[in-house]
This record gives structure tokens, sequence and C-alpha cells, in this order.
């Protein structure tokens, strides 16, 4: 059985994941478990937004799925993102 992944290592995960762009994440503290992830450009311009529930990122399958429906959004708008991979 995997162990779920902790909250830290989704936030190194999910900001690899939109390289070379900015990936802020923030989780509220209403402890609805959600977490947040904003893309920002170079000017600090948002280009992406992804709101992923606490089942899903501490799944690293789930996690990797919802980062890539985020990376092919932002694609999508004309946007180059660095390849990448889930890490092992």
């Amino acid at each position: 059985m995997n162990a779920p992944l902790r909250f830290n290592d989704v936030l190194l995960i999910a900001g690899n994941a939109f390289k070379p762009f900015q990936c802020v994440a923030w989780a509220p503290q209403d402890g609805n478990g959600v977490l947040n992830l904003t893309v920002v450009d170079r000017m600090s311009a948002r280009i992406g937004r992804k709101q992923i529930p606490s089942s899903a990122y501490s799944d690293k399958a789930q996690l990797a799925n919802w980062l890539e429906e985020a990376r092919a959004e932002i694609s999508n708008e004309g946007y180059d993102l660095k390849p990448w991979t889930m890490p092992a």
C-alpha cells in the first residue's frame, strides 16, 4: 500500500509541475481540505487555477492526474511549460 503524500511533498511536486512559471499553493484554514493552486507568469498575472480535494492530493496517482489536467489547460491557453513527470 502506498503511503499518503505529505502536504509539503505535494507543494514541492506542484511547484515543479508548472515550470517555468510559479505555482502558488495554499490550503484555507477552514478545514475543508482543499488545496488551491494558482499559476502565475513572470509578471504575476494569473494564467491558471485549480482546486484539488484532499482525497486527490494525498494519493500520488490522483495528484498526477489533477496536475496533468491543469498543465493541459494552461498549455491550451498558449503557455509553454517545461516537460514534467510525476516523481516516483
